[in-house]
């Protein structure tokens, strides 16, 4: 069996944690932050789980981590 390539993008964005769960940042968090409120871009600093429907496709794409 050949060895499977990480894709690079999915591997800058998540994390996988012990338990399997999958790690994530919040989106529309890079610019154009002067018309978000303070507490909109407060609350999208926290990270999240990724739904549990996207799990399998993200942890095929990233089959080591």
């Amino acid at each position: 069996m050949p060895k499977l390539k990480t894709h690079t993008g999915a591997k800058k964005r998540f994390k996988l944690t012990k338990n399997g769960k999958v790690k994530r940042a919040h989106a529309y968090k890079s610019h154009i932050l002067t018309k978000k409120d303070t507490k909109r871009t407060r609350r999208l600093r926290h990270s999240t789980y990724a739904d549990k429907t996207n799990v399998a496709t993200i942890k095929l794409l990233v089959p080591y981590k």
